[in-house]
């Protein structure tokens, strides 16, 4: 009898669940992850800027931002290397793409700047064990006046309790786990060196944070 492979990391766990999906990764996800287009729009990049995002998965998030502000300077993280391949097929050579662990990463060294006038989180969070480490890195690598922008699903707060639990468990089948206390965590992070916008989606189902960084560490 053939025995499951052993995941060792939560990089090659990413692997496994998006070997195949990631072929149709953006043409299902559109009809379920919400936001993400808001999220964009409100980066409103300044000329020449740079941006990163945690997570990037496809490159379907860092090609809207190119295509909306040309001259940005694309950059992106994700811990499945088979997420990056699809990433930068599509993006091209000009843009720098990293295998790294969100919670622990050295930007100088993967992309040879230590901080990003934007950084993004899309539904991201919810896969990552450790989250809050996650933003905490986020904060980290904001340029002085930047700005980590997060989009996650909220917990549905307004959908009929019926479909707000069929949600969570195809959710759960995806490894993928809502953080009722995002928005707590993010202003406990940002203490005294950032401000914090939190806006919800319709009916809870996702939830978009804003932190703009005023002061150094």
């Amino acid at each position: 009898m053939a025995t499951a492979p052993v995941l060792d990391t939560h990089g090659d766990l990413m692997d496994s669940v998006y070997r195949w999906q990631r072929h149709i990764y953006d043409v299902t996800r559109k009809y379920f992850l919400f936001g993400r287009d808001r999220l964009i729009r409100g980066l409103r990049m300044p000329y020449g800027s740079a941006v990163l995002e945690v997570g990037c998965g496809t490159g379907r998030n860092l090609s809207l931002v190119r295509d909306l502000w040309p001259k940005t300077q694309i950059h992106g993280l994700d811990i499945s290397p088979l997420m990056l391949e699809t990433a930068q097929d599509r993006l091209g050579a000009r843009a720098r793409l990293a295998v790294g662990d969100a919670c622990n990463f050295d930007a100088q060294d993967l992309f040879g700047r230590p901080h990003f006038e934007r950084v993004m989180i899309s539904f991201a969070l919810s896969m990552i064990p450790a989250w809050e480490e996650a933003i905490a890195q986020g904060i980290a690598v904001l340029a002085l006046g930047g700005e980590l922008h997060i989009v996650d699903f909220g917990m549905g707060e307004g959908l009929p309790a019926p479909l707000r639990w069929v949600l969570m468990r195809w959710l759960a089948h995806f490894h993928v786990t809502p953080r009722p206390d995002l928005a707590e965590v993010a202003h406990h992070l940002a203490g005294s060196i950032a401000s914090v916008e939190t806006h919800d989606g319709p009916l809870g189902y996702y939830r978009l944070i804003v932190i703009r960084r005023y002061r150094g560490a």
